[in-house]
């Protein structure tokens, strides 16, 4: 490929080829079938081709093209094992790479937006690029000082694009929609097309990254590149090297999958309570594992680094309480109490009424990992979750027809189902309660100031236990308290 398609009437054109693509093959598989070939095997045969076609086109076009099949892609262990194969393979290439511009376009860019002397920012400068993404591809260079960078350069086009591919998308979503099971795909490309101006802005992204780096600083488990210099449509940042979790994905040890699910959660939860802000691009092409020291394991001493910033919700009293809060009275079956809080937040409309316990019994399954000390993700639990939703036949499929998700919801949601079908990709066994109980508002109640008894010699429990205990879960003494937590304990005795 020579450059980014731009004409509106090449991309339109190789996007519509899909739907008509796919129905080519539908037709073809009839008249095998009608010829006597088993019909388990012609399905087959049409998801690999229909997937080798899709993601091809994506993966070509960049743009918003792309940007949904990387969105799809998190989703893959919806899709039930038999049909998950060829899926699988195609939607990982998206995950990492994807056909570069080339060098004479990128050296345009960088002449427009740096001068023309860009080349004396660098001491040296790589061609080829290390990663190619949907709106931009990121080549590895070493800067004026001596460090190791990473610059992310725009295509050329890439806003018009990604509206052009996105209203395209958005026009025949509902052939797209049986690629993920019980996901509705107008919203996710609605969704992506309002949030087109914010990741085309590197300022934004450059704002956002360095929030998440100084806070993160110098902390145990996670890394985010510094900025070293931002400017329109060309962001430079540390480089950062590591494992890919796509690699981690498809040949880790289960400890090295665990110690990636386990990190993963943790920064999902704490990011938003730290920063303000909501990473919300969370598929594998954007994490990697920091071996540092102990390269050959144990696995425990790896840090995740983090990277793309381009697409943020900004939070900045961090996640509503309310999730936390109706997550909490969900596990402890306060079926009313849930629905009352669903009612008033917009979950459920005002012309709508649904059974309290009828509401409870869709939710319990879908939060089981925040039910246990710990919960291994898997493929068969994210399909089970699909099928269950997915399935017209199910009471779950007709009660959530009759769920509202509100707008102020909607980015939150999103990167919540993605983050859980990367951990399930992953196969990961996660303390997901306990970070939960550290870092989600509303989780674990503050209990009441309890009243000493004079009569009694014995102190009372404090309060912070006291809530942790009637919640169900364990106080923070009484279990693994996470890194970030310890320190704080430590510096609160010193200064105590």
């Amino acid at each position: 490929m020579s450059d980014l398609p731009r004409k509106a009437v090449v991309r339109t054109a190789k996007l519509a080829a899909l739907p008509l693509g796919f129905a080519g093959r539908t037709a073809l598989g009839l008249g095998k079938r009608i010829g006597g070939r088993p019909a388990e095997m012609i399905a087959t045969e049409l998801q690999q081709r229909t997937a080798e076609q899709l993601f091809a086109t994506l993966g070509q076009l960049k743009g918003g093209a792309m940007k949904f099949g990387q969105a799809l892609s998190v989703f893959e262990s919806a899709l039930p094992e038999e049909i998950a194969g060829p899926y699988r393979a195609a939607l990982t290439k998206l995950q990492e790479a994807a056909p570069p511009l080339p060098s004479a376009t990128v050296h345009s860019v960088l002449a427009q937006r740096l001068g023309e002397d860009w080349r004396e920012l660098f001491a040296e400068f790589d061609d080829k690029p290390s990663a190619a993404a949907s709106i931009g591809q990121v080549h590895r260079a070493v800067w004026h000082d001596g460090r190791e960078v990473a610059v992310k350069v725009q295509y050329p086009g890439a806003g018009e694009a990604l509206l052009s591919d996105l209203a395209q998308l958005g026009r025949f979503a509902r052939l797209l929609g049986p690629l993920v099971p019980g996901m509705d795909v107008k919203p996710l490309i609605t969704e992506l097309r309002d949030r087109v101006s914010e990741e085309l802005d590197y300022g934004l992204e450059a704002a956002a990254q360095r929030t998440y780096a100084e806070e993160f600083a110098d902390d145990p488990d996670v890394l985010v590149p510094a900025v070293v210099h931002q400017g329109d449509e060309v962001l430079v940042t540390e480089w950062m090297e590591g494992v890919p979790l796509s690699e981690v994905i498809s040949g880790g040890t289960q400890e090295e999958r665990n110690r990636a699910g386990q990190l993963l959660a943790r920064f999902l939860f704490s990011g938003t309570a730290r920063t303000g802000l909501l990473h919300a691009d969370p598929h594998p092409g954007n994490f990697r594992l920091l071996t540092g020291d102990a390269p050959d394991g144990p696995p425990e001493k790896w840090r995740l680094g983090v990277l793309d910033f381009g697409t943020v919700d900004r939070l900045p009293d961090g996640l509503p309480p309310t999730i936390g809060t109706s997550l909490r009275m969900t596990l402890d079956g306060r079926a009313d109490e849930v629905y009352e809080l669903l009612c008033e937040e917009g979950f459920v409309k005002e012309s709508i009424e649904l059974e309290p316990d009828a509401v409870l019994d869709y939710l319990l399954p879908i939060i089981e990992p925040a039910q246990a000390e710990e919960f291994t993700f898997t493929r068969g639990w994210m399909r089970n979750q699909a099928a269950r939703i997915a399935d017209p036949r199910s009471p779950a499929y007709q009660l959530g027809k009759q769920l509202n998700l509100p707008p102020a919801y909607l980015l939150i949601h999103r990167v919540t189902l993605s983050t859980i079908g990367v951990l399930c990709q992953l196969g990961a066994t996660v303390r997901l309660r306990d970070e939960l109980t550290t870092w989600l508002p509303g989780f674990v109640h503050p209990a009441p100031v309890p009243v000493p008894d004079p009569d009694s010699d014995s102190e009372s429990e404090p309060a912070s236990a006291s809530a942790a205990a009637s919640a169900g879960v364990p106080a923070q003494s009484d279990r693994d308290s996470s890194p970030e937590t310890r320190e704080e304990d430590d510096t609160e005795e010193t200064s105590a």
